[in-house]
């Protein structure tokens, strides 16, 4: 480790309370963790299921139910129960899962997440700017974490699965946690609506090059969106190379993670991370940007 990565990490560390908002998420991951996580389901699910399910969706969430499409719904349900594997999640469990994920949603407010951006675009003097400042501040802040072009999506696995980027050296030094978080939300939650059918899962790969220094508050609440937001999205994150900041970065999420999301994770050299994408993106080396 340089002297300049240790002072960075030295100095993130000394800047927040870590240890208490560490235990704090501790607490709720757990409290969200699915024991199924990454675990394929073979069992049927009935068209009539399929439509009880939907109809409950759009009761309870009528301005959000179709971002969950029916793939990813079927892939839920299909599950085996987790008290007793040899039979099929019931219904009713199926919908604790679904409801948790999209009462985390309002909570975030992720929904409005395209509407900030409508905003930001228009102008400072329309009625809607001006009757909602907090909105436009949240709307600008937003702009900013998605104009450093840190985050995007680009080409596919050979099985069909989008990719998104993240291009570490890009990203603030300082950056407004809130705002970063938002932004990972509206990106991670255009590439879903834009899956190819019957895709319910996407890749992460990260370009470790250069990265800010750590922000733990951030870092954090990423992993709980991760778990609360985006159960069985995430089919596998491979960053690449791994230096001082990362294996911070990895030392501090690793014991919050469900074992199974850990699983997840690769840190590679540039050249084991090279072959791997070689092997798995859809057009090989040509799709690496």
């Amino acid at each position: 480790m340089s002297k300049d990565e240790e002072t960075l990490i030295k100095d993130a560390l000394s800047k927040e309370d870590v240890n208490e908002e560490v235990k704090e998420a501790k607490s709720e991951i757990d409290a969200a963790e699915d024991d199924d996580e990454g675990v394929t389901g073979d069992f049927e699910v009935t068209k009539e299921e399929m439509s009880i399910i939907r109809a409950e969706l759009a009761c309870e969430f009528p301005e959000d139910y179709t971002y969950l499409s029916d793939a990813y719904v079927k892939s839920v349900a299909s599950k085996p129960y987790s008290k007793d594997p040899s039979i099929r999640r019931p219904i009713e469990y199926t919908m604790e899962k679904l409801t948790h994920v999209m009462e985390w949603r309002e909570e975030v407010g992720a929904p409005e997440m395209e509407t900030l951006i409508h905003l930001v675009n228009g102008s400072e003097y329309s009625d809607e700017a001006k009757e909602n400042p907090e909105k436009l501040v949240k709307a600008k802040l937003l702009a900013v974490s998605l104009n450093n072009a840190s985050l995007y999506w680009h080409g596919f696995t050979k099985e069909g699965k989008p990719v998104l980027w993240i291009r570490c050296g890009r990203k603030s030094w300082y950056p407004n946690v809130e705002a970063e978080v938002n932004a990972l939300i509206l990106i991670a939650d255009a590439g879903i609506k834009c899956m190819p059918e019957g895709v319910t899962d996407f890749v992460v790969i990260s370009d470790s090059n250069s990265p800010p220094p750590p922000v733990p508050s951030f870092l954090i609440n990423v992993l709980k969106a991760l778990v609360r937001g985006y159960p069985d999205r995430l089919n596998m994150l491979l960053t690449a190379p791994v230096g001082s900041i990362i294996q911070f970065v990895m030392n501090l999420l690793m014991p919050l993670m469900p074992g199974r999301l850990a699983g997840k994770f690769l840190l590679k050299d540039m050249d084991n991370a090279t072959e791997i994408m070689k092997d798995m993106l859809m057009n090989g080396e040509e799709d690496i940007p």
